[in-house]
């Protein structure tokens, strides 16, 4: 397919997901199944531009003064990947399978139009409910965060350092530029620029053998921050796909008791087969049948409770920028119920001096401060680690990493700005 083409296949599917109100994953699969014709590499672009327009929806819209996919495509070229109006008029020639040209409206807007005087949530390229929340955490900041949580992301991996050193990894993914990460001693990034593929590191050799598993490196630092220790008794209660439960086990060195679960035992299906190419050999998955807890053993005895909490996912937004149209008010207080619940429910699993470290991939002060602040208050043998303690296993790296992230006395807060990772937030409670 020619990019003329690859680009009207792009507002099609936009206009699916527009007309259908469907995910854009789904979008893109059915579209893939209904145009066998297309190859690897015209579907992995064909995704890059939904998945651009989807991060730059509000602003893209903004600068062609419309708000249809066609828009939205032609304003993101602009401003995603840096295209002036006539690179982009050589695209929309209306030849065979090419968008039609433009109209001089469109190309007085991507000639004139800048967002300049753009209201906060079209600059930042989030839903305007959401502004009093966010302005809240980063105040007149607040268009920067968000600017940056609508880029996208670099591949960050993680070593397991279980069979592979990083400098032996680093060398073997030369190829694709690996190069160590800022802040995580096991991470290892991958950047990538805004029309480039996405890297194939499922057929690396790295990966097959377990050498490295992909996880932001704000994921590796939460888990770092937990300060899991061999031969401790850790839970990993909200444990999902299993990512940072590999985490966990690294640091555990093989040993200790860890244990994984998950609400939704749908979540824990890739768990098993992550586990076993990773040489984990400690971990147990206990997954829930019907009313039963399988954790029901666990009482006062954990040394160490992780809660990757369910929670918006407003710090994950350069990954899943679909999410973040999707969203509605009703979503989040639905996921601060369930936050109270698993902090309550961790707190019986913990022995006296034990802790819980509570971590969310979210940006947003209600499912972060608040929530530590209010749990704190209804249990009086839990008390929060002063944030500087807890960033102390960076060894040289703490002082600069104080600086960069956003620290409340609850816990720190990582943003894509600030930090260069997912937006990630960590605290650690100790039970007196």
């Amino acid at each position: 397919m020619t990019p003329a083409a690859r680009l009207s296949a792009a507002i099609e599917v936009l206009e699916t997901i527009e007309t259908q109100r469907i995910p854009a994953a789904q979008a893109l699969k059915e579209w893939g199944t209904s145009h066998r014709f297309a190859g690897s590499g015209d579907r992995a672009a064909i995704a890059g531009l939904v998945w651009d327009v989807l991060r730059r929806r509000a602003s893209s819209g903004w600068i062609m003064d419309a708000d249809t996919p066609r828009a939205r495509i032609l304003g993101m070229l602009k401003l995603e990947r840096g295209m002036d109006m006539p690179a982009i008029a050589s695209l929309c020639d209306g030849n065979r399978f090419a968008p039609h040209p433009l109209t001089e409206a469109e190309r007085v807007a991507l000639t004139s139009r800048s967002l300049e005087d753009a209201p906060d949530p079209v600059a930042g390229d989030y839903p305007e409910w959401l502004d009093p929340y966010l302005a809240t955490v980063f105040g007149d900041q607040c268009v920067a965060e968000a600017a940056a949580m609508a880029s996208r992301a670099p591949l960050d991996l993680r070593v397991n350092t279980l069979k592979a050193k990083r400098e032996k990894v680093l060398a073997s993914l030369a190829h694709l530029d690996a190069v160590p990460t800022p802040w995580s001693p096991f991470g290892l990034r991958i950047r990538l620029s805004a029309d480039a593929r996405n890297v194939g590191i499922h057929g690396e050799e790295a990966f097959i053998k377990g050498f490295v598993e992909v996880q932001d490196e704000g994921s590796q630092l939460a888990a770092l921050f937990s300060a899991a220790k061999p031969g401790e008794q850790v839970v990993d209660l909200c444990a999902g796909a299993g990512g940072k439960t590999l985490a966990l086990a690294a640091m555990m060195q093989g040993r200790g008791r860890l244990i994984a679960t998950d609400g939704d035992k749908r979540q824990l299906a890739p768990i098993h087969a992550r586990l076993a190419r990773a040489g984990v050999h400690n971990a147990e998955v206990l997954t829930p049948k019907g009313a039963a807890d399988p954790l029901a053993d666990i009482k006062a005895s954990a040394d160490l409770v992780v809660i990757d909490a369910p929670c918006s996912g407003t710090g994950t937004w350069r990954r899943n920028p679909d999410a973040k149209w999707r969203m509605r008010p009703g979503a989040l207080e639905i996921r601060l119920k369930d936050q109270v619940e698993v902090l309550d429910r961790a707190a019986a699993m913990v022995k006296p001096g034990g802790r819980i470290a509570y971590i969310t991939c979210s940006v947003l002060k209600a499912e972060n401060s608040d929530q530590v602040r209010a749990f704190a208050a209804c249990h009086d043998e839990f008390s929060i680690a002063p944030p500087a303690e807890t960033v102390a296993v960076l060894g040289d790296k703490a002082d600069d990493f104080a600086k960069a992230a956003l620290q409340a006395p609850e816990g720190w807060l990582m943003t894509p700005r600030r930090t260069g990772t997912d937006g990630f937030f960590v605290s650690l409670l100790r039970r007196a």
